[in-house]
Protein backbone atom coordinates (compact mmCIF):
# COMPACT_ATOMS: atom_id res chain seq x y z
CA UNK A 1 0.00 0.00 0.00
CA UNK A 2 1.03 3.62 -0.43
CA UNK A 3 2.53 5.78 1.94
CA UNK A 4 1.14 8.86 3.35
CA UNK A 5 3.64 12.17 3.69
CA UNK A 6 3.15 16.00 4.90
CA UNK A 7 4.61 18.98 4.09
CA UNK A 8 6.39 20.33 6.89
CA UNK A 9 6.50 23.83 4.52
CA UNK A 10 2.27 24.26 5.04
CA UNK A 11 1.64 23.58 8.57
CA UNK A 12 2.60 23.93 12.16
CA UNK A 13 3.94 27.44 10.96
CA UNK A 14 3.76 28.44 14.20
CA UNK A 15 6.81 26.37 15.05
CA UNK A 16 10.07 26.43 13.79
CA UNK A 17 10.53 23.42 10.84
CA UNK A 18 12.07 20.89 12.94
CA UNK A 19 9.42 20.69 15.56
CA UNK A 20 6.89 20.56 12.45
CA UNK A 21 8.85 17.79 11.14
CA UNK A 22 9.13 16.14 14.62
CA UNK A 23 4.85 16.69 14.83
CA UNK A 24 4.50 15.36 11.88
CA UNK A 25 6.57 12.19 12.05
CA UNK A 26 4.84 11.86 15.90
CA UNK A 27 1.11 11.93 13.94
CA UNK A 28 2.62 8.79 11.69
CA UNK A 29 3.57 10.64 8.80
CA UNK A 30 6.45 10.92 6.62
CA UNK A 31 8.33 14.33 5.95
CA UNK A 32 8.38 16.49 2.68
CA UNK A 33 10.38 20.12 2.86
CA UNK A 34 11.08 22.38 -0.10
CA UNK A 35 14.41 24.45 -0.20
CA UNK A 36 16.66 22.57 2.15
CA UNK A 37 18.91 25.60 2.31
CA UNK A 38 16.76 27.53 4.26
CA UNK A 39 16.73 24.88 7.10
CA UNK A 40 19.13 24.00 9.64
CA UNK A 41 19.96 20.10 8.34
CA UNK A 42 21.25 18.75 11.22
CA UNK A 43 18.45 19.75 13.72
CA UNK A 44 16.25 17.67 11.18
CA UNK A 45 18.53 15.24 11.52
CA UNK A 46 17.73 14.68 14.96
CA UNK A 47 14.05 15.02 14.83
CA UNK A 48 13.88 11.53 14.01
CA UNK A 49 11.89 12.10 10.82
CA UNK A 50 11.72 9.80 7.76
CA UNK A 51 12.23 12.48 4.83
CA UNK A 52 10.26 11.80 2.05
CA UNK A 53 11.03 14.44 -0.50
CA UNK A 54 12.71 17.58 -1.18
CA UNK A 55 13.59 20.08 -3.60
CA UNK A 56 15.86 19.07 -5.99
CA UNK A 57 17.91 22.02 -7.10
CA UNK A 58 18.54 25.97 -5.74
CA UNK A 59 18.81 27.76 -9.06
CA UNK A 60 18.90 26.57 -12.82
CA UNK A 61 16.20 26.31 -15.18
CA UNK A 62 15.57 23.72 -17.94
CA UNK A 63 15.64 25.54 -21.27
CA UNK A 64 19.18 27.44 -21.72
CA UNK A 65 22.79 26.04 -21.67
CA UNK A 66 24.06 28.47 -18.36
CA UNK A 67 20.37 27.82 -16.77
CA UNK A 68 20.71 24.25 -16.88
CA UNK A 69 24.09 23.97 -15.83
CA UNK A 70 23.82 25.92 -12.78
CA UNK A 71 20.71 23.14 -12.33
CA UNK A 72 22.79 20.50 -12.51
CA UNK A 73 24.94 22.19 -10.41
CA UNK A 74 23.09 22.60 -7.26
CA UNK A 75 21.44 19.61 -7.89
CA UNK A 76 24.21 18.12 -6.99
CA UNK A 77 24.17 19.90 -4.12
CA UNK A 78 20.86 19.11 -2.97
CA UNK A 79 22.37 14.84 -3.64
CA UNK A 80 24.61 15.92 -0.70
CA UNK A 81 21.59 17.24 1.68
CA UNK A 82 19.42 14.34 0.63
CA UNK A 83 22.21 11.91 1.55
CA UNK A 84 22.48 13.46 5.13
CA UNK A 85 18.46 13.28 5.75
CA UNK A 86 17.71 10.11 4.03
CA UNK A 87 15.41 11.41 1.76
CA UNK A 88 14.93 9.30 -1.58
CA UNK A 89 13.42 11.95 -3.48
CA UNK A 90 14.43 15.53 -5.11
CA UNK A 91 11.51 17.38 -6.46
CA UNK A 92 11.98 19.64 -10.05
CA UNK A 93 10.15 22.19 -11.47
CA UNK A 94 10.08 23.64 -15.02
CA UNK A 95 11.23 26.98 -14.06
CA UNK A 96 13.35 29.02 -11.55
CA UNK A 97 12.58 29.66 -7.75
CA UNK A 98 11.90 32.48 -5.88
CA UNK A 99 13.72 33.74 -2.65
CA UNK A 100 11.00 31.77 -1.10
CA UNK A 101 12.44 28.39 -2.75
CA UNK A 102 8.95 28.23 -4.84
CA UNK A 103 8.67 27.97 -8.39
CA UNK A 104 7.62 31.22 -9.90
CA UNK A 105 9.78 31.88 -13.47
CA UNK A 106 7.45 32.68 -16.28
CA UNK A 107 8.57 32.31 -20.08
CA UNK A 108 6.33 34.44 -22.69
CA UNK A 109 4.41 33.16 -24.53
CA UNK A 110 4.28 28.57 -24.97
CA UNK A 111 7.70 27.18 -24.29
CA UNK A 112 9.34 26.46 -28.29
CA UNK A 113 10.32 23.55 -29.72
CA UNK A 114 13.83 24.44 -28.76
CA UNK A 115 12.51 24.95 -25.42
CA UNK A 116 11.54 21.40 -25.01
CA UNK A 117 14.46 19.77 -26.94
CA UNK A 118 16.65 21.57 -24.17
CA UNK A 119 14.37 20.69 -21.22
CA UNK A 120 15.12 16.75 -22.95
CA UNK A 121 18.39 16.91 -22.58
CA UNK A 122 18.91 18.50 -19.05
CA UNK A 123 16.45 16.36 -17.98
CA UNK A 124 18.45 13.39 -18.85
CA UNK A 125 21.28 14.43 -17.11
CA UNK A 126 19.47 15.17 -13.95
CA UNK A 127 18.41 11.44 -14.71
CA UNK A 128 21.94 10.25 -15.24
CA UNK A 129 22.62 11.82 -11.53
CA UNK A 130 19.94 10.53 -9.53
CA UNK A 131 20.44 7.35 -10.77
CA UNK A 132 24.65 7.34 -10.12
CA UNK A 133 23.58 9.19 -6.82
CA UNK A 134 20.83 6.87 -5.66
CA UNK A 135 18.31 8.74 -5.81
CA UNK A 136 15.18 9.88 -8.03
CA UNK A 137 14.70 13.18 -9.15
CA UNK A 138 10.82 14.14 -9.71
CA UNK A 139 9.12 16.40 -11.66
CA UNK A 140 6.02 18.49 -10.47
CA UNK A 141 3.53 19.54 -12.35
CA UNK A 142 1.88 23.22 -11.64
CA UNK A 143 -0.94 25.42 -12.39
CA UNK A 144 -0.76 28.69 -14.47
CA UNK A 145 -4.25 29.93 -13.74
CA UNK A 146 -3.85 30.25 -9.88
CA UNK A 147 -0.49 30.21 -8.52
CA UNK A 148 2.10 29.82 -11.23
CA UNK A 149 1.26 32.04 -14.28
CA UNK A 150 3.48 31.70 -17.15
CA UNK A 151 5.45 28.87 -15.77
CA UNK A 152 7.25 26.65 -18.81
CA UNK A 153 5.97 22.58 -18.72
CA UNK A 154 3.35 23.35 -15.76
CA UNK A 155 0.62 21.32 -17.39
CA UNK A 156 0.30 17.50 -15.80
CA UNK A 157 0.35 16.24 -19.93
CA UNK A 158 3.75 18.49 -20.41
CA UNK A 159 5.35 17.17 -17.32
CA UNK A 160 4.60 13.23 -18.12
CA UNK A 161 5.46 13.59 -21.68
CA UNK A 162 8.99 14.84 -20.64
CA UNK A 163 9.70 12.26 -17.75
CA UNK A 164 8.18 10.03 -20.84
CA UNK A 165 10.82 10.69 -22.89
CA UNK A 166 13.58 10.72 -20.87
CA UNK A 167 12.46 7.56 -20.13
CA UNK A 168 15.19 6.53 -17.35
CA UNK A 169 14.40 5.36 -13.81
CA UNK A 170 16.22 8.73 -11.99
CA UNK A 171 13.31 10.95 -13.17
CA UNK A 172 9.91 9.97 -12.53
CA UNK A 173 6.58 12.14 -11.81
CA UNK A 174 5.27 14.54 -9.26
CA UNK A 175 2.15 14.14 -10.15
CA UNK A 176 0.14 16.79 -8.34
CA UNK A 177 -3.43 16.32 -8.31
CA UNK A 178 -4.37 19.75 -6.49
CA UNK A 179 -2.92 21.59 -9.79
CA UNK A 180 -4.04 19.06 -12.51
CA UNK A 181 -7.44 20.12 -10.84
CA UNK A 182 -7.14 23.72 -11.29
CA UNK A 183 -5.38 23.06 -14.73
CA UNK A 184 -6.60 19.78 -16.50
CA UNK A 185 -9.01 17.94 -14.24
CA UNK A 186 -10.08 14.28 -15.34
CA UNK A 187 -8.15 12.89 -12.10
CA UNK A 188 -9.31 9.58 -11.90
CA UNK A 189 -7.95 8.96 -15.67
CA UNK A 190 -4.44 10.96 -15.30
CA UNK A 191 -3.81 8.87 -12.29
CA UNK A 192 -4.56 5.50 -13.89
CA UNK A 193 -2.21 6.70 -16.78
CA UNK A 194 0.61 7.81 -15.59
CA UNK A 195 0.46 4.99 -13.17
CA UNK A 196 0.22 2.59 -16.15
CA UNK A 197 2.74 4.32 -18.29
CA UNK A 198 4.64 3.27 -14.65
CA UNK A 199 6.31 6.96 -14.21
CA UNK A 200 4.91 8.06 -10.98
CA UNK A 201 7.51 8.85 -8.81
CA UNK A 202 5.26 10.58 -5.79
CA UNK A 203 1.73 11.84 -5.56
CA UNK A 204 1.06 14.90 -3.87
CA UNK A 205 -2.87 16.37 -3.05
CA UNK A 206 -4.53 19.61 -1.57
CA UNK A 207 -8.09 20.08 -2.02
CA UNK A 208 -9.51 22.86 -4.91
CA UNK A 209 -10.25 26.00 -4.77
CA UNK A 210 -8.10 27.20 -1.26
CA UNK A 211 -5.29 24.65 -1.26
CA UNK A 212 -6.34 22.97 1.92
CA UNK A 213 -6.43 19.58 3.56
CA UNK A 214 -8.49 16.83 1.29
CA UNK A 215 -12.77 16.94 1.91
CA UNK A 216 -12.68 20.72 2.08
CA UNK A 217 -13.25 21.06 -1.96
CA UNK A 218 -14.47 19.71 -4.61
CA UNK A 219 -11.92 16.57 -5.23
CA UNK A 220 -13.18 13.51 -4.34
CA UNK A 221 -10.38 12.14 -2.83
CA UNK A 222 -11.43 9.03 -1.10
CA UNK A 223 -12.26 7.94 -4.89
CA UNK A 224 -8.61 8.67 -5.61
CA UNK A 225 -7.84 6.76 -3.13
CA UNK A 226 -9.99 3.93 -4.34
CA UNK A 227 -8.68 3.69 -7.19
CA UNK A 228 -4.76 4.01 -6.16
CA UNK A 229 -5.82 0.88 -3.86
CA UNK A 230 -7.49 -1.01 -7.02
CA UNK A 231 -4.38 0.22 -9.63
CA UNK A 232 -1.57 -1.07 -6.61
CA UNK A 233 -0.22 2.24 -6.05
CA UNK A 234 2.68 1.52 -3.29
CA UNK A 235 4.50 4.66 -3.48
CA UNK A 236 3.68 8.10 -1.73
CA UNK A 237 0.66 10.16 -1.10
CA UNK A 238 1.75 13.78 0.28
CA UNK A 239 -0.43 16.30 1.60
CA UNK A 240 1.34 19.50 0.40
CA UNK A 241 -1.87 21.36 1.54
CA UNK A 242 -2.84 24.43 4.06
CA UNK A 243 -4.75 23.55 7.32
CA UNK A 244 -7.83 25.02 7.09
CA UNK A 245 -8.56 25.19 10.47
CA UNK A 246 -6.25 23.27 13.04
CA UNK A 247 -3.07 21.58 11.78
CA UNK A 248 -3.83 18.33 13.64
CA UNK A 249 -7.44 18.03 12.28
CA UNK A 250 -5.70 18.88 8.89
CA UNK A 251 -3.72 15.69 9.03
CA UNK A 252 -6.44 13.53 10.29
CA UNK A 253 -9.10 14.39 7.60
CA UNK A 254 -5.96 13.86 5.23
CA UNK A 255 -5.16 10.46 6.79
CA UNK A 256 -8.96 9.47 7.01
CA UNK A 257 -9.21 9.91 2.87
CA UNK A 258 -6.46 7.78 2.15
CA UNK A 259 -6.69 4.99 5.09
CA UNK A 260 -6.91 1.59 2.90
CA UNK A 261 -9.92 0.21 5.61
CA UNK A 262 -12.09 3.04 4.72
CA UNK A 263 -12.06 1.12 1.11
CA UNK A 264 -11.94 -2.36 2.17
CA UNK A 265 -15.63 -2.87 0.38
CA UNK A 266 -14.17 -2.29 -3.34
Amino acid sequence: MYTLAVCAEMVFLDQPIQERARRIHEAGFQVEIWDWTRHDLAALEHTGAVFSSMTGYIRGSLTDKEGAAELLRTAEESVKAAERLGCPRLNLHGTGLDDKGLPWVPVAGEATGPMWIAAHRTLTRIAELGESAGVVFTLENLNTAVDHPGVPFARAADTLALVAAVDRPGLRMNLDLYHAQIGEGNLIELVRRAHGLGLIGEIQVADVPGRHEPGTGEISYPSVARTLADLGYDGTVAMEAWSSGADDLALERFRSAFTPSDHSDH
